[in-house]
């Protein structure tokens, strides 16, 4: 929210505008991590980007990320919801063996039509998947990291009960999630044959069986 000039300071956000930083690019690049953890004889990854609001410079970094660990990101950008099964296919057709759906609510919406999308195109392809929620993984995807949807809403209701009552937004800090979570689908990997790593199944938040 700095970087984009929405807001002069976490602290101090000065103007009209305030609300929660979801940490988007820092957790992007910790869920490229876990998804090479995830799959350590793949080479080359995908990263499918919501082409409205992922920046160049977001993909050129999780890319040189990927390089310092040996693997080639290749990033295949959607700017429409009937873009995405393509785009998943496209990822499969070059060789990708994983695939990181960057943070945009257009992918991981648990119970979104788009989501249901998603799931199905991946499990048709049979590559293994991170999304940005841990709910993900409870509604059916393989792995989910970050908040939970449902710390958000608790969130934003916090700061939207302040502005209600009297406070200026500029005197409202820019608050971040407090709590990540880890959620991995042992069912949904089964079902491509993905043999999770024992090492990363004993790190994750809740195992589903």
């Amino acid at each position: 929210m700095v970087a984009a000039g929405f807001v002069r300071s976490l602290a101090r956000p000065g103007g009209n505008i305030t609300g929660i930083s979801l940490l988007s690019p820092e957790l992007d690049g910790k869920r490229q991590d876990i998804l090479i953890e995830m799959v350590p004889e793949a080479r080359r990854v995908a990263g499918v980007a919501d082409g409205r609001i992922t920046p160049t410079f977001h993909s050129d970094a999780l890319q040189q990320a990927a390089r310092s660990r040996g693997v080639e990101l290749s990033i295949f950008s959607v700017k429409e919801p009937r873009e995405i099964k393509s785009a998943i296919d496209a990822a499969k057709a070059s060789g990708c063996e994983a695939i990181n759906f960057l943070a945009s609510p257009m992918f991981s919406l648990p119970g979104s039509r788009n989501y249901e999308v998603v799931v199905a195109a991946i499990v048709a392809v049979r590559l293994p998947a991170i999304f940005q929620w841990p709910e993900t993984a409870e509604a059916g995807s393989l792995a989910g990291y970050g908040p939970r949807l449902t710390d958000m809403f608790r969130q934003r209701a916090r700061i939207v009960t302040k502005i209600l009552r009297g406070t200026n937004p500029a005197d409202i800090p820019v608050e971040q999630p407090a709590r990540f979570e880890l959620v991995i689908n042992l069912k949904a990997a089964n079902a491509i044959g993905l043999n999770v790593p024992a090492s990363l199944v004993a790190r994750a938040d809740k195992v589903i069986e």
